[in-house]
């Protein structure tokens, strides 16, 4: 009995032995797997994740994106990042063709008023219901506060992440106070309210500088400030906001578009429009930062933002246009992230935004970089390095960084001061800036891709021509433009893009 019992006794210290190495062998194969996996519920592998933004790809995006992953992996997300940049001039068209062709990547920035809203619409953007609550639960929370994931649903569907922010883009006229002054030029500042006070400013500063690139902006956004239209980024179409039934117009007949065409031609004559505008793909924020314009057309934002001129010695005036007119605020999907419908990693998307909303220190690894290196830390503010400004720095104010803004973590900056983003909201809270009641509204081109197709053409043959001033008949080509639109079929555009209106009013009724 004795050897029996000692036998028995040898073998469960054998197994205890046994189940003890397996154990502690696959608690060091989990712990090199998971790399702090924060459920630890199954192996997570390290992936890539595959990032697209508007811009130019800064000198060090690659260095700070992989201390972003440093840290991310500390965190218990075990990624890496691929970081890919496409000129803004090229950007929307690009995205376009990409999902078009079924590419795979995971995560990319867009907007309305670039290619958010026809991908969005073609379904090319991933359905994030059921995705949003399970892995960005803090930042879903945050949208939940603001009401704002209505604007990004189609057909009930999430398809996109909007910014947190809220903002108005009514138009500002911007000229170069020290070129104005050294012309003996005094102009008040909110002295320029008008189209026509703009036409005597510009005349005044080429009367000064006849030489000189002036303006590259044609008159039309003037127009619609004037006539409180809202164009609704969508091949032209728009609506007046004191129309109570919201009826959708193509912008080539309305009154305003003649009256703004024959202005374009006397600018174009009279050299206050730069010959070379309709071509010129430049970046025009770049432009004025370098002193190669002494006019523009901007927005609250950059009225009261440090523009970054290259010379310290440049100084600009502001004015705000038409103040007692109506104007919409920016849409929640001004700037939005979206997940490309064939990613294989949206979860670890999620995960890293839900993050991004909570955690400071990767927010500022994320949007400033490297304490040191890419920024200096003065208070609560981000400075530059010493030697760099916005025009030289080398990841700071980083293209399509717009959707990850998060008024909770955004520090002072040289561009933008203490509380600048406060005042921002304060005015787009004012009375004269309201919500567009289109906010959030998706055009699926379904039913009329041929003749959306044709109008495009049409607008890039005949539209910018005539919005540029270039055409020698004005009121004729005008009238020729009308009525190929008609003829190509702009009547069903209209009827079917009325009825998504319709049907979408109704639904917030």
């Amino acid at each position: 009995m004795n050897r029996l019992v000692a036998k028995l006794l040898l073998l469960a210290t054998a197994m205890l032995v046994l189940f003890s190495t397996a154990a502690c062998g696959s608690g060091n194969q989990d712990e090199s797997a998971h790399n702090g996996n924060k459920n630890g519920s199954e192996l997570e592998k390290e992936i890539t994740l595959k990032f697209y933004f508007g811009g130019e790809k800064k000198a060090a995006t690659d260095e700070i994106w992989s201390e972003v992953s440093r840290y991310v992996k500390k965190q218990g997300l075990n990624v890496k990042f691929d970081i890919n940049f496409i000129p803004f001039s090229e950007y929307k068209e690009k995205m376009l063709a990409m999902a078009a062709a079924g590419d795979t990547w995971d995560m990319n920035f867009d907007a309305d008023w670039l290619s958010y809203k026809l991908i969005a619409a073609k379904g090319s953007y991933m359905a994030l219901n059921e995705l949003l609550p399970k892995y960005a639960p803090n930042l879903l929370r945050k949208y939940k506060e603001q009401g704002t994931l209505s604007a990004a649903t189609v057909n009930g569907q999430i398809v996109g992440l909007p910014w947190t922010m809220k903002m108005n883009e009514r138009k500002f006229a911007g000229w170069r106070v020290d070129l104005a002054e050294k012309a003996g030029l005094s102009i008040e500042p909110d002295s320029i309210q008008t189209i026509e006070d703009v036409d005597w400013l510009l005349r005044e500063l080429k009367k000064a500088y006849p030489n000189e690139k002036l303006n590259r902006t044609p008159p039309l956004s003037l127009f619609f400030s004037r006539e409180e239209w809202v164009d609704i980024n969508f091949h032209g179409l728009g609506f007046y906001l004191n129309d109570p039934e919201i009826k959708v117009r193509a912008v080539e007949q309305q009154p305003f578009y003649l009256e703004s065409a024959k202005l374009s031609k006397v600018w174009y004559d009279d050299r206050l429009i730069n010959r070379d505008a309709i071509i010129d793909k430049g970046d025009a924020s770049l432009q004025w930062k370098n002193g190669k314009s002494m006019f523009t057309i901007t927005s609250h934002e950059w009225a009261n933002a440090d523009p970054g001129f290259v010379d310290p010695t440049y100084k600009q005036g502001m004015s705000l246009l038409y103040p007692d007119k109506k104007f919409v605020n920016r849409s929640s999907i001004a700037n939005v992230v979206a997940i490309n419908r064939n990613s294989k990693n949206p979860d670890r998307v999620l995960r890293f935004l839900d993050m991004l909303e909570t955690d400071r220190t990767l927010y500022d690894l994320v949007l400033y970089g490297i304490e040191g290196k890419t920024y200096l830390l003065n208070g609560e503010a981000a400075d530059y390095p010493e030697g760099m400004q916005t025009s030289s720095s080398n990841y700071m104010e980083w293209g399509g960084q717009w959707a990850f803004w998060k008024p909770q973590f955004m520090r002072p900056t040289s561009t933008y001061g203490e509380n600048f983003w406060v005042k921002e909201e304060e005015f787009a809270n004012e009375p004269i800036n309201v919500t567009s009641p289109l906010d959030g509204l998706f055009i699926a081109e379904d039913g009329m891709e041929d003749e959306l197709a044709r109008r495009d053409q049409l607008g890039e043959e005949y539209g910018r021509s005539i919005e540029y001033g270039t055409v020698v008949d004005v009121e004729q080509s005008v009238k020729e433009y009308i009525e190929l639109n008609k003829n190509n079929g702009l009547s069903k555009i209209l009827a079917r893009t009325q009825a998504i209106v319709d049907e979408y009013l109704a639904s917030k009724r």
